[in-house]
């Protein structure tokens, strides 16, 4: 399955999330696209159903292909110490564009993607352009010097009210770090990873 690019407002009203991490999808029509709008009749969702949504929902907030996301999943199941749920959001989390993201130089992740795809980002003064990339704490991720002045990036910045307690952030540099693994209660609160989890187990 390759990953979505459509219009991420009628993908946020589907999944019921706000894949702009502002909010304004759901604010302004809170149901999910269709002719019939908020009148469509919907039955009750089976188990499978609440699974495989809750499995779409964390994909397509980090814009992962099928593939990407299971391989990260069976990477996480590797790890010996720690839930395997939370084991995988922390490896969603250490992606380098969801770090550029999260350091608020990028005001989404497909946002962040493309900066890394183009290759204006780098780690440890290598540039890097690999989105999956996966950073380490402690690592600096700054902008290549001639990319320091993108209008989107200094857009960005300035939109930027508050970052996660795990990354620490120099406005005058540019410059931030993944300061430590972030913990379970830092990480999205709207997705029930256990229900990944059981969505795999009969999967793989």
């Amino acid at each position: 399955m390759s990953r979505y690019t459509g219009p991420s407002w009628k993908k946020s009203r589907r999944l019921g999330i706000s894949l702009s991490g502002t909010g304004k999808e759901l604010a302004r029509r809170p149901y999910a696209p269709g002719d019939h709008g908020p009148n469509a009749r919907r039955g009750k969702i089976s188990e499978y159903g609440s699974q495989l949504r809750e499995k779409q929902k964390l994909r397509v907030m980090y814009g992962l292909t099928e593939r990407q996301f299971m391989n990260l999943f069976v990477k996480a199941g590797k790890i010996r110490e720690g839930k395997h749920g939370v084991n995988f959001m922390v490896l969603l989390e250490r992606r380098l564009d969801n770090v550029v993201y999260r350091l608020g130089l990028a005001t989404t992740r497909r946002q962040a993607r493309q900066l890394v795809n183009h290759g204006h980002v780098t780690v440890d003064g290598q540039r890097v352009d690999i989105p999956s990339f996966e950073v380490k704490p402690n690592q600096v991720i700054a902008l290549r010097e001639r990319s320091q002045n993108l209008a989107i990036v200094k857009e960005a910045v300035e939109a930027t009210v508050a970052r996660p307690a795990f990354v620490s952030f120099d406005d005058n540099k540019l410059t931030g770090s993944l300061t430590r693994l972030p913990e379970r209660d830092e990480l999205e609160p709207e997705i029930d990873e256990s229900l990944v989890v059981e969505f795999y187990n009969q999967k793989l």
